[in-house]
């Protein structure tokens, strides 16, 4: 092995699709939540207050963490990205744990 210079625009690329990955699971993870929770799993077409409520909820949480991480995803294209804030951990991790919750929800 050399120990030559670090090329640092490797590290910042595999952020930024580690962040498009986690946010197209995501993505499918609140719109299969949705389906669910408007469909009822009954296939007979029957909208419940609760399933829209569910579904309304799956997808605010995922406009969150699209958020986060469309801030995150600008901040690696400006060069080197300043380190992710506490506040940005968080609510990342608040919306996957939520969204985690409803699909538990809609499932049972």
């Amino acid at each position: 092995m050399t120990d030559g210079p670090r090329d640092p625009g490797l590290q910042p690329e595999r952020t930024r699709l580690a962040w498009r990955r986690t946010t197209l699971s995501c993505t499918v993870a609140a719109v299969l939540a949705a389906r669910q929770a408007v469909d009822g799993g009954g296939g007979e077409g029957e909208v419940s207050a609760a399933g829209v409520l569910g579904a309304a909820l799956s997808l605010l949480v995922w406009v969150a963490f699209l958020t986060v991480a469309q801030r995150r995803i600008r901040g690696l294209e400006r060069g080197r990205p300043q380190a992710l804030t506490v506040r940005g951990a968080v609510a990342a991790a608040v919306c996957t744990v939520a969204l985690a919750a409803f699909a538990v929800g809609v499932v049972m």
